[in-house]
């Protein structure tokens, strides 16, 4: 596959992932993005750039890569703190 054409198909993907998140995201007033790419930040921009996200608390953190549970200790811990 051409490698340009393989690049459009990742970033297309990765745009409907990120319309699916946001539909999700709508429902809620504090968000929590975090993982260890900057995938996080990409969504983070796209949000932004939507007024449906203007009200909505969008906090952004790096971390390593969790596993499930960590995952949710993290998140626990991190409202906890506010």
């Amino acid at each position: 596959m051409d490698e340009s054409l393989e690049q459009n198909t990742e970033q297309d993907q990765l745009s409907d992932f990120f319309k699916r998140i946001s539909a999700v995201l709508k429902d809620y007033t504090e968000v929590l993005l975090f993982g260890p790419t900057n995938a996080k930040s990409e969504l983070y921009i796209l949000l932004k750039e939507d007024k449906h996200f203007n009200k909505i608390k969008i906090d952004v953190e790096t971390t390593d890569n969790l596993t499930e549970n960590k995952m949710h200790e993290f998140v626990k811990e991190y409202f906890e703190k506010k």
